[in-house]
C-alpha cells in the first residue's frame, strides 16, 4: 500500500557568502516535491483533509512553513499537484473516510474526497 503527495514549491535560492549575487530569475526555482501519505488510519494520515481544500492548498502561510521543514530552504509558494495511490491505499482510505464520516462534516466518501482532494488524486499501478 502506497501513496504520495505531489507538491511544485518555489523556492528562493540565498548565497551563503558575501560578494555572490544571483541572476534575479533564477533565484525562485520551481521543483517537485513528493511527500509519503501515510496508511489511512495512522497518525498523519489527515493530512489532506487538514491541508488542502477543493484540490489547492488551503493556507498558502502554512503550507510555505511545512515545506520550508522538509526542505530547508526558504520557500516561496507552495502548489498541491495530487495525491498519488495504489489502488490497495485508495480502497483503505475510502473505507476509513467511510468509517467516520461526520470527522469530514459529509454525507459519503466522495465527498469527502471532491471537498479535499478535488480531483487531484491519481491512482496508479506503481508508486
Amino acid at each position: 500500500m502506497n501513496g504520495q503527495y505531489v507538491f511544485a514549491v518555489r523556492v528562493r535560492l540565498e548565497p551563503a557568502q558575501e560578494g555572490i549575487s544571483l541572476e534575479p530569475g533564477s533565484a525562485e526555482p520551481r521543483v517537485t516535491v513528493f511527500r509519503e501519505a501515510p496508511e489511512p488510519g495512522s497518525e498523519g494520515w489527515l493530512f489532506f483533509r487538514n491541508t488542502l481544500w477543493h484540490g489547492e492548498v488551503s493556507d498558502q502561510d502554512h503550507a510555505r512553513r511545512l515545506a520550508e521543514e522538509w526542505l530547508d530552504l526558504p520557500v516561496v509558494s507552495v502548489d498541491f499537484r495530487e495525491l498519488q495511490v495504489d489502488e490497495a491505499y485508495f480502497e483503505a482510505m475510502n473505507a476509513a473516510i467511510a468509517e467516520d464520516l461526520e470527522a469530514f462534516n459529509a454525507d459519503n466518501v466522495s465527498e469527502v474526497r471532491s471537498k479535499y482532494l478535488g480531483s487531484s488524486i491519481r491512482v496508479t499501478e506503481e508508486i
